[in-house]
This record gives structure tokens, sequence and C-alpha cells, in this order.
């Protein structure tokens, strides 16, 4: 479900929670409704996605650690997150891939390596902005996974910031180079 799909549906659930509670709100004008209703709609949506951030032990920011490695070099988590309001999926940035984890109870991963990243775009729609998402597109070489959507990621601009920088250092890193043709 998407965000839009989730609002709509907390939206319909809050107009008919005050329809049912008996309380007359026939003084209030039908656009402060409106506004009340909005407002409780994303206080509602921001606090079950800061619950889930809690619950599932996985942060929805940034957050820096080491993973351990044989190599001189250690991978570094750059970045960890998980789409809004999702449970099932985690995104992990290091300073060599993108990692994207699905599933509860089976997992089901796909890696793809900086150095295969062509191209790094995000978008957001209105109500995107309204609660600071937004998707993140990735185009690569890699065989299995050319395109890669982050989806509905918390503080867009910074996530894409930290990739753009992460696949500039791992292509200096690697020796890696690309001329284009024009």
């Amino acid at each position: 479900m998407s965000v839009i799909e989730t609002k709509a549906k907390v939206k319909a659930v809050l107009w008919q929670a005050v329809a049912q509670s008996g309380v007359d709100v026939s003084g209030l004008p039908q656009a402060e409704m409106d506004k009340l209703v909005n407002v409780m709609t994303e206080a509602v949506l921001r606090e079950v996605d800061d619950i889930l951030s809690s619950s599932s032990g996985k942060p929805a920011s940034v957050s820096k650690a080491s993973v351990s490695d044989d190599d001189d070099e250690a991978e570094m988590i750059l970045w960890e997150g998980r789409p809004f309001l999702s449970l099932r999926v985690y995104y992990q940035i290091t300073s060599e891939r993108i990692r994207v984890s699905e599933g509860l109870l089976g997992k089901e991963r796909e890696d793809i390596e900086l150095v295969r990243i062509q191209d790094i775009d995000h978008k957001q729609s209105l109500t995107e902005r309204a609660f600071n998402i937004g998707d993140i597109y990735v185009r690569s070489h890699d065989p299995s996974q050319p395109e890669m959507v982050l989806n509905n990621v918390s503080n867009p601009e910074e996530v894409h910031e930290i990739l753009r920088r992460a696949v500039l250092k791992a292509r200096k890193r690697h020796g890696m180079s690309y001329r284009e043709e024009m």
C-alpha cells in the first residue's frame, strides 16, 4: 500500500471515529474539521512510523558502525533505514554496496556494488514532501538488478548525497573512471 493510500485509509478511519464518537462537531466549520483530521492523520502516521522504527531495532536514519572484514579497510555502514511504515524491508548503504533485505520470517537480499552504479536520482511527490520521505532511483551495470528503487526513504536528499559520495569514493578506491562520448 502506498503512502497516499495509507493516508487516505487513516483519514477515513478518523472521520468514521469522529462520526461514531457522539461528540457534537456541528459548531465547527467544515474547513476547520478538514484541517483537524489532516493534522491528526499526519500525527498518527508519524507516530506509527516511530513505533515501527523503535520496535524493529533498525534505525530509520543515519547510523555509523563498522562491519569486520579481513581486508585492510573494513566495510563501513554509511546509512541504514527502511521505507516509511514498513516492517519487512530494510536498506543499507555501506562503503562497498547497497543492500536491500526483504521479509519478516524468510529473508531475501539483493546487493549492488557501488562501483557498478551509473546514476542516482531521487523524487518526491507533494505528499511525500510533507512527510520528508522520497524515492531514490539507482541505475547500475548489475546484471540481476539494473534498476533499483529505495522507496519512501526518510530524508531522501541526505541519503542521496551519502550514496553519491560513497559511489565516488568507491570508484576512486578501485581506480575506476568513466568516459562519456558526446
